[in-house]
């Protein structure tokens, strides 16, 4: 079974989406007992939190409902998991000072590298904005995550 785990700063908008969205492709792909996913925050600020009600609202009217509970990066999630995603350069930055040893830090990659239509670099922070962020964020995603279930099947 492979691994993924999704981050941003809090996990309470950006990763915690991405790991709904990703369940999401994953059960209708039928591959769940092929592929896990979780998410999790750089910061602990958030931990134990639902998502944002913002994003949970926004999500919801595309389908995916948001039940994580925040949690900070942990060092054993660099030996659990098989892909750790960062939402932005920030993100990764921290991930790689986070990583116990270079093997973890070659399964640190950037969520956009795998957007198939969306041309970014990152994928913003909605938490400061106002509905179009969180749109735009969920727009980003969806891209993002079939490209990367595009990907894992190739690997499995």
């Amino acid at each position: 079974m492979k691994k993924i785990l999704f981050v941003c700063l809090g996990n309470i908008c950006r990763s915690s989406s991405a790991e709904e969205i990703m369940r999401t492709y994953i059960r209708k792909a039928g591959l769940e007992q092929e592929l896990e996913v979780d998410s999790a925050g750089i910061l602990s600020y958030h931990q134990g939190e639902l998502p944002d009600e913002r994003m949970r609202a926004h999500a919801l009217r595309r389908g995916y409902n948001l039940t994580h509970r925040s949690r900070p990066v942990r060092t054993s999630d660099f030996e659990e998991f098989d892909w750790i995603l960062g939402m932005d350069d920030r993100n990764i930055d921290a991930l790689k000072e986070k990583a116990p040893d270079i093997a973890s830090e070659q399964k640190i990659h950037r969520m956009t590298d795998f957007c198939r239509t969306n041309t970014v670099d990152y994928v913003p922070d909605p938490y400061y904005g106002g509905a179009q962020g969180f749109e735009h964020v969920l727009d980003i995603l969806e891209d993002a995550c079939a490209g990367l279930l595009e990907t894992l099947r190739t690997e499995l």
